[in-house]
């Protein structure tokens, strides 16, 4: 592509960006990549219905889904609304309690508090029946949402969803906050009032990144910016959450999200009350504020201990048999309902295989899947839906309510389809590699040239590289428990340090020369930054 340097060529080319309007686009993260929110279906309808509940001073309900995307949705919606005068209350279901999605008693008691008119966030797309019910009994309801959708949506049932069957909004990936952002930017627009939008992109870029959504197209946009507004954010909940992480305000980016500061927020959903994460977003108290993160960083802790625990139990039930079948299914009675999806997301990461764990229960049981990218698990659910009572998602990852006497029948379909749509792949993981380059080729230049691609994650990775035949001068294990590699290489008249992390078990394997894959990273030490090698794999050179 003229115009870049061969490197970005290259890289622009493997993220399918062959044009140098679309690079140019891309390198920028600009307002080029901003969707008009007047293209998703439904919203000329959402929009007329929230401007009359504004007009008439309704009660509005925003109803959540319990995860970071439901609840940073949920306050983009509660604070966005107000800001326009709106009269404003929200819901959270609790996960124990309430289970995923509307639940028609509570859509009961929000219609006897005095609500007209309740907008769902990242939830409800499935939900015709309850829809009806609130319906029927005068509570109107806008779906908005990103889940994968059925073919047919009933015309009298306002859907805001980028996944529709029927939708022409050209990006589809929007995290279900996004979609909520893009109601109120439509809103806003329409009344003329858009100074707030921009202070609310912190939120949008966290759930984004939480729902590991990729960081291409709209999403790049919005969390580019999003970064910006997030490293200068007012919201006292968030700076006392990067303060306890120990993370750096100012310096925040995808990895921060993604490792620290999502799994707090997730945590308050998964073993107590989603409410605390919501309630840290939208205080102004700098005391309530550093609570109620306290709070968040005990139950972060819980979270980890329960997912530990269950993990291993999981695996123990896995008998070498089962290990080998295309589809991996455990279940027990005394797991914690709010932690199946991380066991489930740590099996498939380390058998290579979709899984699906449950709390079982007496009458009905809660499923949670993760999959692999050759496996689509929503649509396999979708064809043996006959058997749940409820279920949506992902394609890699979704979740179920199924009477728990046709839990067996579940297994034995979803393992026939995981053998038919799997039969002759080899179900490994696999490494990407973007380019081949010396040693001797690269330097801080590289390096520049590497980080315009960022912000990276889902959809645009870090750039992998492979180096041949490079020359082994040291090795040695590393970290508190020798679980690193540390390495100095050679190759030609350069020397490089290189971190294998996790990759201590493998130090017998280091031949004198290897072949590497490896992303490019700095770190600082002594106050000095230092351009090392993350060495990913390796193998004994050719």
């Amino acid at each position: 592509m003229r115009g870049f340097p061969d490197i970005m060529a290259r890289l622009l080319h493997n993220r399918g960006i062959n044009e140098p309007i679309q690079a140019e686009a891309f390198l920028a993260a600009d307002k080029r990549l901003h969707d008009s929110p007047f293209l998703l279906p439904d919203m000329e309808r959402a929009l007329a219905r929230v401007h009359r509940a504004l007009s008439d001073g309704e009660n509005i309900a925003i109803y959540g889904d319990f995860d970071a995307d439901g609840v940073c949705g949920t306050a983009i919606l509660v604070e966005g609304l107000r800001s326009l005068g709106g009269k404003v209350t929200h819901y959270i279901p609790n996960r124990l309690e309430d289970n995923r999605g509307i639940s028609p008693t509570t859509l009961d008691s929000l219609h006897r508090e005095g609500a007209t008119l309740l907008i769902t966030v990242d939830c409800g797309t499935t939900a015709i029946s309850e829809v009806m019910h609130a319906k029927r009994m005068g509570l109107d309801v806008i779906i908005t949402d990103h889940h994968s959708a059925p073919h047919s949506i009933p015309p009298n049932i306002v859907v805001v969803n980028p996944c529709r069957k029927d939708s022409a909004y050209p990006f589809p990936s929007l995290a279900g906050a996004g979609v909520a952002y893009k109601l109120l930017e439509a809103l806003s627009q329409a009344l003329g009032n858009e100074d707030h939008l921009e202070d609310l992109l912190d939120l949008v870029a966290v759930a984004t990144v939480a729902d590991v959504m990729p960081l291409i197209g709209e999403n790049r946009y919005l969390t580019t910016k999003g970064l910006r507004v997030l490293n200068n954010t007012k919201r006292p909940g968030l700076q006392e959450m990067v303060h306890i992480a120990g993370l750096d305000m100012g310096k925040l980016g995808v990895e921060d999200i993604a490792w620290s500061i999502a799994p707090r927020l997730n945590s308050a959903g998964r073993v107590d009350m989603a409410n605390r994460s919501y309630n840290l977003l939208m205080t102004n108290s700098r005391s309530e504020a550093a609570r109620v993160a306290q709070e968040l960083e005990q139950t972060n802790s819980e979270r980890q201990r329960l997912t530990e625990e269950m993990t291993a139990k999981a695996r123990e039930q896995l008998s070498i048999l089962a290990r080998q079948q295309p589809l991996l299914m455990v279940g027990d009675e005394e797991y914690h309902p709010g932690v199946i999806g991380l066991v489930a997301g740590r099996l498939t990461e380390q058998f290579y295989r979709p899984a699906i764990v449950l709390k079982l229960g007496r009458d009905t049981s809660q499923g949670s899947a993760r999959s692999v990218a050759e496996f689509n698990i929503v649509a396999a659910l979708e064809e043996c839906s006959d058997l749940l009572l409820r279920f949506g998602g992902h394609p890699r990852a979704a979740g179920f309510t199924i009477p728990t006497a046709d839990i067996p029948e579940l297994e034995r379909r979803l393992l026939q389809i995981a053998e038919r749509q799997l039969s002759g792949i080899d179900l490994r993981p696999t490494l990407r590699i973007e380019s081949q380059l010396s040693l001797s080729s690269i330097n801080t230049g590289t390096f520049k040239t590497v980080n315009e691609l960022a912000p990276f994650g889902e959809g645009n990775p870090v750039p992998t590289f492979l180096s041949c035949n490079v020359d082994v001068v040291d090795c040695r294990a590393a970290g508190t428990n020798q679980n690193h590699l540390k390495l100095k290489l050679t190759q030609g008249d350069s020397m490089w340090s290189g971190i294998g992390f996790r990759l201590g078990e493998h130090l017998s394997e280091v031949s004198r020369s290897i072949d590497i894959v490896y992303n490019l990273l700095v770190n600082r030490w002594h106050g000095e930054d230092l351009l090392e090698l993350n060495i990913l794999d390796f193998t004994p050179a050719a």
